[in-house]
């Protein structure tokens, strides 16, 4: 193999037919993408150019704002090596872009640079972007869509869903004891999980764009929402440090401490938050609020996946890792799928997603559960 500075030339190697070729060269696009940053307003995209015989001649990724995009990134690679890129097929794990941004459209380099085919994981929801498949066909180029969908729709999952709907996609992170407590009847709540299980949260933070807390449990646990290593230093990435009410932050808070930028939303209303995140470019919010706001969440529905790290601790009293949503009969309960379940030392993480597709929930608020006793359909943050 020969590296590039954005991309790399390929070896060849003996070419399979180009069916099989091309859903290979869509795994490596995917492989390749994976290595990009999960954090940030880009999505992460991977390309490889396969030569007329279905072998592999360069490749590139993209490595994050103001940076080639993956096209781009993957047709210098072969330039750079002596390759001429006239009658590859270009293989992508997104719909080229058709935009002009800090870079030129893709479809327009693809064009340029002479590719014969086009094959695409996923069609681009953004309407600022979308567009680059009608643009290659118009151009001559064959485009297939749907080669390995779902495994791109994964991979993109939080900018899929962020440029789909308006919102961030929301992870709800819980960490409870066996019989959901989340603090015993003192109030001390340090440590309910091990060693592995933080250092687990910690490396999830470092791939989110921002990360939630109340005003009452940046009070109480005077937390820093910072993701550091174990070591205890700090990931170069640092979520933007988010509060919600209208509570103000002490100046001496840790909170205004080393890490990611700090904001107050001093909001009660959720879709009023997450639209002003949404306008902020955030994809991916994490949130690590008390039983208040994970409550406020969940009965407004803006819960997308929920990370919950139990440990085999009994309590017996406490605080429960969530309130009244209402629910008087199970056939109204809030139900996730699980998508993981992990061993971390003594704790368990199970990863559980919501069951069904969301839809813009900024300017169409759906309740997932029925209002009783003359709940309010909208809950806000009014005590967090």
């Amino acid at each position: 193999m020969i590296n590039a500075p954005q991309g790399r030339a390929v070896q060849h190697t003996a070419g399979p037919a180009v069916s099989t070729a091309v859903e290979s060269a869509m795994r490596r696009a995917l492989a390749l993408a994976a290595q990009g940053p999960s954090h940030g307003p880009n999505p992460r995209v991977g390309c490889v150019l396969l030569d007329p015989g279905g072998r592999p001649v360069a490749e590139g990724f993209h490595r994050g704002a103001g940076t080639p995009h993956a096209e781009a990134a993957a047709l210098a690679a072969a330039r750079s090596h002596g390759i001429d890129p006239r009658g590859t097929t270009a293989v992508v794990t997104l719909e080229p872009c058709a935009h002009h941004g800090r870079t030129g459209p893709c479809a327009d380099a693809l064009i340029d640079a002479g590719v014969a085919t086009v094959h695409v994981a996923v069609s681009d929801p953004n309407p600022v972007a979308a567009g680059g498949a009608a643009t290659l066909r118009a151009a001559g180029i064959e485009v297939t869509t749907g080669t390995l969908a779902d495994e791109g729709e994964e991979l993109l999952r939080h900018w899929l869903h962020a440029v789909r709907t308006g919102r961030p996609y929301v992870t709800l992170k819980l960490a409870t004891s066996l019989d959901g407590r989340v603090a015993a009847a003192d109030g001390t709540s340090r440590w309910i999980t091990g060693p592995q299980a933080r250092a687990h949260a910690h490396t999830i933070r470092a791939q989110v764009d921002a990360i939630a807390v109340g005003t009452g449990t940046a009070l109480t646990d005077d937390p820093s929402l910072t993701a550091r290593t174990i070591d205890g230093g700090l990931f170069e990435h640092q979520p933007l440090r988010v509060v919600l009410g209208r509570t103000a932050v002490p100046d001496d808070a840790r909170l205004r401490g080393p890490g990611g930028a700090l904001l107050h939303l001093p909001e009660h209303d959720l879709a009023v938050v997450l639209g002003r995140l949404a306008e902020r470019e955030v994809r991916h919010l994490l949130v690590e609020g008390g039983p208040t706001l994970a409550t406020a969440l969940l009965a407004t529905d803006a819960v997308d996946e929920v990370h919950a790290y139990v440990a085999p601790v009994l309590l017996g009293s406490g605080p429960t890792v969530v309130g009244d949503l209402g629910i008087t009969t199970i056939g109204a309960a809030a139900r996730f799928a699980t998508h993981d379940v992990t061993r971390l030392g003594d704790d368990v993480l199970m990863v559980a997603r919501r069951t069904q597709p969301v839809t813009n929930s900024l300017t169409n608020p759906q309740p997932a559960y029925p209002r009783q006793n003359g709940r309010p359909s909208r809950p806000t943050t009014e005590e967090i």
